[in-house]
């Protein structure tokens, strides 16, 4: 068994959570994701959909998820700031085909005299040197690297997520590419029966028939009656589709005309 758990929209506090709720919004914060952790240790599935938010709320669950002592996969659609914290979280990261990690620094909004934005300053560059630790911890890239990404908002796409560390593979990628169809129903052979006849066609030799022109036309066009007899699709045969477009195209001489 595995247990999902989503971490969707904005990272935010607990204690915030009713507001978001009351108005129907989507949102994260730590007791969603601390209450969804299984006690009995099972797998754990985190899919991510965010671009962030609080820096200390994603701290809070990105330890949660680090020190879970079940597996925990992250599969991202969308990371980024305080979210990409969240998925440097999980032993294995997937993210999807089309999904996004993005890393910068931190920010934050202050008032006070020059002493006030010193520290503010200060507070904010040591923030970043922490959080790039989780980034460090999981790429294994030297700290100064990890922080110069930071420095300069990096948004990676999923090549370049697996490319750099940030994700341990890309979802849906298999060695074999399957054919795209325009129609589901548009008569095609089973890519596996044509497969299984070409090899059978080549291991055994193929009997030479000789047939008059005329005798061999007949047969042709006496099998693909059958098979547009016998070809059903929505529970109309091939042959009254067929018929149906025919008299569709004579009502109107633009019928086969795509915009």
């Amino acid at each position: 068994m595995t247990k999902k758990i989503k971490i969707n929209g904005p990272i935010i506090s607990s204690d915030e959570k009713w507001f978001y709720d009351w108005f129907e919004m989507e949102a994260t914060c730590p007791k969603d994701v601390l209450d969804a952790l299984p006690t009995n240790e099972e797998d754990v599935e985190v899919t991510i959909n965010s671009y962030g938010g609080l820096v200390d709320m994603g701290n809070e669950i990105y330890t949660a998820l680090r020190s879970y002592n079940g597996h925990v996969t992250a599969n991202v659609v969308m990371a980024g700031s305080a979210a990409s914290i969240i998925a440097m979280s999980a032993e294995k990261v997937v993210i999807s085909p089309v999904g996004q990690i993005m890393i910068h620094n931190v920010s934050m909004g202050a008032d006070g005299d020059y002493h006030d934005m010193d520290k503010a300053s200060e507070i904010l560059r040591k923030a970043n040197q922490s959080l790039a630790n989780a980034y460090v911890a999981k790429t294994g890239k030297p700290k100064d690297e990890i922080l110069t990404l930071m420095e300069n908002e990096t948004w990676l796409t999923a090549e370049e997520a697996v490319e750099n560390g940030f994700a341990d593979e890309i979802m849906f990628e298999t060695t074999e590419r399957p054919l795209l169809v325009a129609n589901g129903g548009s008569g095609m052979i089973n890519q596996k029966i044509i497969d299984e006849m070409r090899r059978l066609k080549n291991r055994a030799p193929v009997a030479q028939i000789n047939l008059p022109e005329e005798q061999l036309k007949k047969a042709v066009n006496e099998a693909l009656k059958n098979l547009k007899q016998t070809t059903m699709i929505n529970g109309k045969s091939l042959a009254q589709l067929e018929n149906e477009e025919n008299m569709e195209n004579k009502k109107s001489p633009f019928a086969r005309f795509l915009f």
